[in-house]
């Protein structure tokens, strides 16, 4: 399995807004075992979706500060079960983006339902501590194809 979980861009307000969509496929490895019979997405990807989705929306706001990393998870919670092959529609807003840190809040949707929110803390690591080609080839396609 691999650990990007956003697979488009919707929408984005750079450090204010961003929706995007997961589908994971059902034939991943992981619904083998989460669970048995009853497959369906673990909670602990369903924030690092919203995490993911905050920090793509926080690094196109500012990239001087470093990258946004996922630094305390304030609180999560889980409404409904999401099975494999469904749309997940992930909504962050930016609640507060400073210097060296920022809060966002994030919504999983599924058929119009909540199935899950978050409030996220974040900090910032400096772009030379990653290799040189690092890149966030989801948000620099996204970027690319929606200059004004």
């Amino acid at each position: 399995m691999r650990f990007i979980l956003i697979d488009k861009i919707l929408e984005l307000e750079p450090g204010k807004s961003i929706v995007a969509l997961k589908k994971m496929n059902p034939e991943e490895e992981i619904f083998k075992d989460h669970f048995p019979g009853f497959p369906v997405v673990p909670g602990v990807l369903l924030t690092e979706m919203m995490a993911q989705a905050a920090g793509k929306c926080l690094e196109a706001e500012n990239r001087d500060r470093g990258k946004p990393m996922l630094a305390r998870i304030k609180s999560a919670s889980f409404n409904h079960w999401v099975r494999p092959g469904e749309d997940m529609f992930i909504t962050v807003n930016i609640k507060m983006s400073q210097k060296n840190y920022a809060t966002a809040e994030g919504v999983v949707t599924v058929n119009d339902k909540k199935v899950c929110k978050s409030e996220l803390f974040f900090g910032f690591i400096p772009y030379d501590q990653f290799a040189p080609d690092c890149t966030d080839g989801i948000l620099e396609d996204f970027l690319r194809n929606h200059q004004g």
